[in-house]
């Protein structure tokens, strides 16, 4: 029998590299999509026809549990947030609606239609925000620094309280930050790589940016749903760190991806707009993924080096067929 997921946030990049994981695996892919007069569908354009949409939204409790019925997926991966963190300070309550208490929403109906549905929820670093333990484990205490990381913190607790206290199979992925070239032109990374690409290819002469000195711990999302799946597959649901162990700042990522084009002086492009600092910064985040590696047999594949060329890479190609 032909098993069945269902994921929300499909249009995402981690949706995106999960319905590809998913169909390799021989999976029925269902994705939960929302209403849009727009739809954007470029991420899953090479699959499109491999999987269903469902419309619905994690703020409408009636689509969710119809969602649940019609499908009964034996899996279901809530990767769907409002996941941008300076919006979260800007749109708080959408944020909390959403990122929050979206995932109750989609836990109760879960527990109504089929108690038996294993559940991945995507937990996120910025709920660890300051800490005084480096690296990030999975016991290390939580102090999120903005409306993002708390709206998280509060869907991850939930995930654990409804696998306690209702034994559902509900775990959870604490994901370090996650990049490719299919991550959103608003998150940093991507800014960085489309701006050196524009850059090489004479399009434009600067990249404005905000704090360089923010230090994270970047992986490729490919690598990472691998381990979303991964924990779905065990006999106990848990929650585990995803990461690569290593830190970087973000000026590594800007002089590494201009190394990519062989722009040796790169300080000579880039500006500073204080207006991009964050009201909370969060200043490092490194994450130990012993637990992951030990007990689901998990390492990320694509190195730090290798994630940044891909990026830059990629947005070189993009932009030059789109010159054509």
């Amino acid at each position: 029998m032909v098993k069945k997921a269902l994921i929300t946030g499909i249009t995402g990049q981690d949706g995106s590299y999960l319905a590809e994981f998913l169909l390799k695996k021989k999976y029925r892919v269902y994705g939960l999509v929302r209403r849009l007069s727009m739809p954007n569908y470029e991420r899953l354009d090479s699959i499109l026809e491999k999987i269903d949409l469902i419309e619905g939204d994690l703020t409408d409790q009636t689509s969710l549990l119809n969602t649940v019925e019609e499908i009964k997926p034996a899996e279901v991966y809530n990767l769907a947030a409002q996941s941008f963190v300076p919006t979260s300070w800007q749109q708080p309550v959408l944020t909390g609606d959403v990122t929050g208490i979206g995932v109750v929403r989609l836990l109760e109906a879960i527990r109504k239609v089929d108690d038996s549905i294993r559940f991945y929820q995507a937990s996120s670093s910025e709920m660890f925000g300051i800490s005084n333990e480096s690296p990030q484990k999975e016991s290390t205490p939580f102090y999120p620094r903005s409306p993002y990381g708390i709206s998280k913190l509060y869907a991850h607790w939930i995930t654990v309280n409804y696998r306690e206290s209702y034994g559902l199979h509900s775990s959870s992925g604490l994901c370090f930050n996650h990049e490719s070239p299919r991550r959103g032109l608003e998150f940093v990374t991507r800014k960085i790589s489309d701006g050196v690409a524009k850059i090489h290819l004479g399009i434009t002469n600067d990249l404005t940016l905000g704090n360089l000195d923010a230090m994270r711990d970047w992986g490729f999302a490919g690598d990472y749903v691998k381990a979303m799946w991964m924990m779905l597959q065990q006999d106990k649901p848990d929650d585990y760190v995803l990461a690569t162990g290593e830190t970087h700042t973000v000026r590594e990522f800007v002089e590494t991806a201009f190394d990519v084009v062989g722009i040796n002086n790169w300080k000579k492009y880039v500006k500073i707009d204080k207006n991009l600092f964050r009201p909370a910064e969060v200043h490092k985040l490194c994450g130990d993924y012993s637990k992951a590696r030990k007990e689901l047999g998990w390492i990320h594949e694509i190195s730090f080096n290798e994630l940044i060329k891909m990026m830059v890479t990629a947005d070189i190609e993009l932009l030059e067929k789109k010159c054509d």
